[in-house]
């Protein structure tokens, strides 16, 4: 059994700043990709961030300069530090990593986090 976990979302006034974290637990062999994403009421899920193993990362136009995506691999923990946030990010978070397990790859997401942009 693979779980990631979220923590750190909430309530905070537009050009405030949240921190993202997500913990990657029980039998891994190995983490590829890990990534942010999130989908507001209404709408489809989309991607945030993403990072590779190695440290590549890239992010959607509506974050570039204001979120950073980053990664623990010795902890098994990707953040997202989201900075100067518009009500528009507004959203539930999800966790999403490429994880390998000795039976096989498994594209695992977490249980998601609220955050909520408003004044």
């Amino acid at each position: 059994q693979v779980q990631l976990v979220e923590s750190g979302g909430g309530l905070v006034q537009p050009g405030g700043s949240l921190s993202l974290s997500c913990a990657a637990s029980g039998s891994i062999v190995s983490i590829g990709a890990m990534g942010w994403y999130r989908q507001a009421p209404g709408k489809q899920r989309e991607l945030v961030a993403a990072i590779t193993s190695g440290g590549n990362t890239n992010y959607a136009d509506a974050v570039k300069g204001r979120f950073t995506i980053s990664r623990d691999n010795a902890k098994k923990m990707v953040y997202l530090q989201m900075n100067s946030l518009k009500p528009e990010d507004t959203a539930v978070y999800y966790c999403n990593a490429d994880v390998r397990r000795l039976t096989g790859r498994y594209n695992t997401w977490g249980q998601g986090t609220q955050v909520t942009v408003s004044s």
